[in-house]
Parts: C-alpha cells; structure tokens; sequence
C-alpha cells in the first residue's frame, strides 16, 4: 500500500535533491542528529497524509490501477461493536427521517471527506464527526482502512464501516431512495476489489461506485440521459479537478505555508491536537507538500500555469451548467455531480488560490448557490 512506501518514494529523493537537507540526513556526528532525522522523516510523512486529500496521490493509484490476473473482492467491513472515539462535534437536523446514525472520521479540510459533509448537509442528515490526527491517527486504529474519509453507520446487530467518499454517496443515496435494503445489503452491490497498480503494487478500488442502485422502473432515455451525465461529472471530479488543487494550493512554499495554517484554523487543531503535532503538520507538511506538488503537477499533466489548469477544469463544469441555463447541473436542485464538485472546491475555499478562481471564471454565483442551498438543508452544529 501507497502509506507504507510513500515515505521511501516520495519523501527521500526530493529530500536528496536538497544539499543541506542531504547533509543532515546522512550526518553521522551525533545519536542526537540521528533522532533528529528520525522525527523530520516521520514528520515529512505526517505532512503528505494531511496534504493527500489535495494531492490526489491516492487516487493516482488507484486510476492508474491496471488488473493483472484474478481480482479478489471484499465486503466493507463490519463490526459488532462500536469503537472508542471522542466527538469533535454534531451536526443534528430535527427533519431527518433518514433513521441514519453516522459517524464520519476525516480531515476536515481533505476534499473527499468535504464531499462527504456536503452530500450528508444536502440530504439534511444527521452525523457526529471525529476529527483524525495525522500524526498519529489513533481514532482510526481500530479499522484496517488507515485513509479518510470513513464513515461508521449503526445497524442491526453492530456497525457498518463505509468507505471511498464517491461510494458513500452512492450508498447512502441508495438507501434513501429504496429504505427497503439494509445498508449491509447494499454494501454488496458495491464489493472492494484488489488489483495491481503499473508499479505491482496492490491496490483497491470500489466497483460500480459511482452507480445508484434502486429498484425504481426503468427510466426512459431522457432519465437514463440524465443518470449518465451525473456519473460522468462525478469521475470527472474525482478524475480531473481534485488533481488540480495539490498544485495550485501548494504553488510556492509561501503559498503552502498559508494553505496549512488555513487547514489549522479550519480543522480546529489547536483545540484538537497537541501544539507539537500542529507545529509538525504544518510546518513540515507545508515544505513536504511544497516538494511534492512538483511531482504531482508533471504526473496530472497540470500546465506550467498551475492557475489556468485550475480554471481550465472549472470552466469546463460551468459551460455545461450554462447550456443547460439551470442553477445547478442537476436542474434547480443539485444533483450529486454538483454535490461532488462543490465538496471538492469548498475544501480550497480559505486558500488565495480560490479566491483567484473566482476572480478569474464564473463560478462564484453558482457556488454561492450552492452553499445557500446546503444551509438550508443542514442540521445545527453542537460542540460535543
């Protein structure tokens, strides 16, 4: 897996490009300057885990996975009893009739878990979330899946775990649509599936993920039109316009720095987390992900003007909207394209390069949009 390696692939030969930083990595003059190598290797580590929802570097794996021989497939897992986990906050809606009882384990400022809140705000559900250190990430230690977002659902008999943020939509929206199957019963629709990546590396994916599965007739082809268009936006999203963000939000080292003391303020770490582990998120993830934005930027294609990618990419999702001449792709309500996409974005909104997309396309009204329209459906935040 990708977090058992990152820090031999990724981390070492940037930090070998640099003389000094080679200098003190291979410093031999003290067992203090020895410890000392041993912290800035696990801290630069700790920055890419808190800078991989922007990166996308996951998900590299995962599009460029290619199947060799037999694929296995595993259920979600599931778990007879709860585990151990201290709220952050909730977010409680009088008028949920979902009868759902959600737990969701993020970063606050990773955009897969962005889209995650966005869709459960959209649907007006209720949920408890739990914010997850980077450094050391003991409130996931209890699951085998050692990514955010996650999200833990109660049912008969125990405890779902629910994973992948496009699958948890297609899930959840599943189940509201057709309350008739449990969501153990509808996780199978959705198996994990193991392949080998281009390096022959195990990799997982979610099969049908981006599919609703309901039992409603079968839709004419204006409807079936329609489902397509969504799901095409959806991969789209998570294909091309979250690997925008890493090198835009990450252009220069000033830049990272803001980008990580904006991730502090808005995921509440200085309440959450020792002031020793904020300073090594932010500081070292800030100069790690500075380095690895690089890489990122040749690896997704992303032109010298990291900007004019970024604007590129949303453009494309606005004229469509624009020929369409509705407030949202999904009419004068938001679909789960748009859900997908406002999640992605909202999750650079603290940073300048956001403020320059919206200086530079026309997004701003059709986000603006779409944030009154998650207000109006999101339950009350309480601080546990």
């Amino acid at each position: 897996m990708w977090r058992t390696t990152i820090l031999g692939r990724a981390i070492l030969p940037l930090i070998k490009e640099k003389t000094t930083l080679s200098k003190i990595l291979y410093s031999t003059k003290s067992r203090t300057q020895r410890s000392t190598v041993k912290l800035t290797l696990i801290s630069a580590s700790v920055g890419v885990l808190v800078g991989a929802g922007y990166g996308g570097y996951t998900h590299y794996k995962i599009n460029t996975k290619k199947l060799s021989g037999s694929t296995e497939n595993e259920e979600f897992a599931f778990l007879k009893e709860a585990p151990a986990y201290k709220s952050h906050y909730k977010v409680i809606n009088d008028a949920d009739t979902s009868n759902l009882q959600l737990v969701l384990f993020q970063y606050q400022t990773c955009p897969f878990c962005c889209k995650v809140r966005a869709y459960l705000d959209a649907r007006g559900i209720s949920y408890e979330i739990i914010e997850v250190d980077a450094v050391l990430r003991q409130a996931i230690k209890w699951s085998g899946y050692k990514k955010v977002p996650i999200l833990l659902a109660k049912v008969d008999g125990g405890y779902q775990q629910l994973l992948d943020s496009s699958a948890i939509l297609s899930i959840l929206e599943t189940h509201l649509r057709d309350k008739s199957y449990s969501l153990r019963d509808i996780v199978k629709f959705y198996p994990i599936s193991k392949f080998e990546n281009d390096s022959g590396k195990t990799t997982t994916d979610v099969t049908n993920k981006y599919f609703i599965m309901h039992n409603s007739p079968v839709p004419d082809e204006k409807q079936r039109n329609t489902e397509i268009e969504e799901r095409e936006w959806r991969q789209w999203a998570d294909q091309v316009l979250v690997h925008t963000l890493s090198p835009n939000v990450y252009r220069t080292a000033s830049e990272s720095l803001e980008t990580f003391k904006w991730f502090e303020e808005a995921g509440g770490w200085r309440q959450a987390f020792p002031d020793w582990e904020c300073a090594l998120m932010v500081y070292v993830g800030a100069a790690a992900m500075w380095l690895i934005a690089k890489r990122l930027k040749a690896r997704h294609n992303i032109q010298d003007d990291v900007r004019q990618s970024l604007y590129d990419a949303v453009n494309d999702w606005m004229n469509v909207i624009h020929k369409k001449g509705t407030p949202f792709l999904g009419g004068n309500k938001p679909n789960l394209a748009d859900i997908s996409v406002y999640g992605i974005l909202s999750s650079i909104e603290g940073c300048r390069a956001f403020q320059d997309l919206k200086d530079n396309t026309n997004v701003g009204k059709w986000f603006d949009n779409m944030k009154n329209s998650m207000k109006q459906t999101r339950g009350r935040m309480l601080t546990v």
